[in-house]
């Protein structure tokens, strides 16, 4: 089976040719992801008798935490590793063509935000920075980089800094996108709260055991009082992905086109669950080609019927983790 190229996936516009992309990758995979081939064959399901989307097998998303889950023999380019407490087994993902990676959430902002350099972009990542391999700390660096705004920058506890970037900002009547991990948002309103209507404010999710988990709709409201926007924007996003669905507020996402969510009964993983109720949550990420793009991941949602989504929490027994663990 060819391998998909960039051009055909990230080109997608109907669902046509979303569904053709899907089944190639798929069959791809199914020839040349160890991991994957091995647990279609458990199911005893025949990679060629696949005809649907419907009926594509989705990989636990914890195969990562002990597995190299590639479809490729070239050596990584880089390995994304998932955060964790001291002692908890983390999640890598061997990107051997990281280009990918840059392809696709490069076009995901524009798709969601316009062209980036047309914004100074702040990223308030303390959390992330301090360790290595995070793939949210990549796509900020390339994203600030290619924003060529002189205080477009990281930020990591210098809190009097950003505050007075962000007044700087508003002042000059820029376009300016603060991305945050939640904990630190919420320290730096603390001390600094704004009147700031026109900043688009994005959480990534995730207090890092540094303050207790808020439902959503508090987090929300206490942003949205500190900074003095209108709304808080959020990114969904984690290790074992290379694309990223973005909320522009109420915990509402949406994909990229080569980017689909679906929900399975939480019972019985192979049974999926219609629009509007209470799933598991798997993904479909094409951008994956070299590793694996069919993820069933340990976080409840819900769906919709135009393919929108919200996250809901996260089963029980899962590891508490990066990106979006807000339970609503």
């Amino acid at each position: 089976m060819q391998k998909p190229q960039p051009q055909q996936i990230f080109s997608i516009q109907t669902e046509q040719q979303f569904t053709e992309a899907a089944l190639q990758v798929f069959r791809y995979q199914a020839q040349n992801c160890t991991i994957y081939r091995e647990f279609i064959g458990g199911l005893r399901i025949d990679p060629d008798a696949v005809s649907q989307v419907a009926d594509i097998p989705f990989l636990p998303i914890e195969f990562f935490k002990q597995h190299e889950v590639v479809s490729s023999t070239a050596k990584p380019e880089v390995i994304f590793s998932s955060s964790g407490t001291t002692g908890m087994i983390t999640s890598q993902h061997l990107v051997t063509e990281v280009s990918w990676y840059t392809e696709s959430f490069r076009k995901a902002f524009q798709l969601f935000y316009g062209g980036v350099t047309q914004y100074c972009i702040l990223a308030l990542l303390p959390a992330y920075l301090e360790r290595q391999g995070s793939s949210l700390v990549y796509m900020a660096d390339d994203l600030i980089r290619q924003s060529q705004h002189p205080d477009s920058g990281f930020y990591l506890y210098n809190y009097n800094d950003l505050y007075q970037h962000l007044q700087k900002q508003q002042q000059a009547g820029q376009p300016t996108l603060l991305i945050g991990v939640t904990f630190a948002l919420l320290d730096f309103v603390e001390q600094h709260p704004l009147n700031f209507p026109e900043l688009i404010v994005m959480e990534t999710g995730g207090m890092k055991g540094r303050r207790k988990e808020m439902i959503r709709e508090e987090l929300h409201d206490i942003l949205c009082s500190g900074f003095g926007v209108p709304a808080i924007h959020s990114e969904y996003g984690m290790t074992e992905l290379l694309s990223q669905a973005y909320s522009k507020g109420d915990g509402i996402f949406n994909c990229p086109p080569w980017m689909r969510v679906l929900t399975r009964d939480t019972n019985d993983p192979i049974t999926p669950v219609g629009e509007g109720k209470t799933g598991g949550v798997n993904i479909i990420d094409l951008a994956n080609i070299n590793s694996c793009s069919f993820l069933a991941t340990q976080d409840l949602g819900r769906i919709y019927a135009d393919g929108s989504f919200e996250i809901l929490g996260r089963f029980d027994n899962s590891d508490i983790r990066g990106c979006n663990l807000l339970v609503a």
